[in-house]
């Protein structure tokens, strides 16, 4: 994999991971404000901001994807994956004040791994 194609990869899994959090805090603001006004969330959703550019974030992050399928092996790409669960993990628990606890991060940990070992024990095309 070139310097390139790992870039735009990683700038896909970036994307789908902020499209993801928006998305939920969205969701979230959602809910809130459907309880207080008494309208529809799927109404309030719909007319989100939060929701309507996480929505558009992660349509980008797609294309980015297709981008990196058309130049990395599957089986080497989609591992990348997991980078987006450490983001995801980090940024939910920072950002939208979820809590977390240790198995949650040891589980983490053995995903990482797990990308490592695929990574650096994938055969060359």
């Amino acid at each position: 994999m070139n310097l390139a194609s790992f870039g735009i990869l990683l700038v896909a899994v970036a994307l789908a991971a902020t499209g993801q959090l928006m998305l939920k805090n969205g969701m979230n603001l959602a809910k809130t404000n459907s309880a207080e006004s008494g309208r529809s969330m799927i109404l309030v959703a719909a007319t989100s901001p939060w929701i309507l550019g996480g929505l558009v974030i992660f349509g980008v992050s797609a294309v980015a994807w297709l981008v990196t399928l058309s130049r990395v092996p599957l089986s080497v790409a989609y591992p990348f994956n997991a980078v987006g669960f450490v983001a995801i993990l980090v940024a939910s628990s920072i950002i939208l004040g979820e809590r977390t606890n240790l198995w949650t991060w040891a589980g983490t940990l053995l995903v990482v791994s797990g990308l490592i070992v695929v990574v650096t024990t994938a055969p060359s095309h």
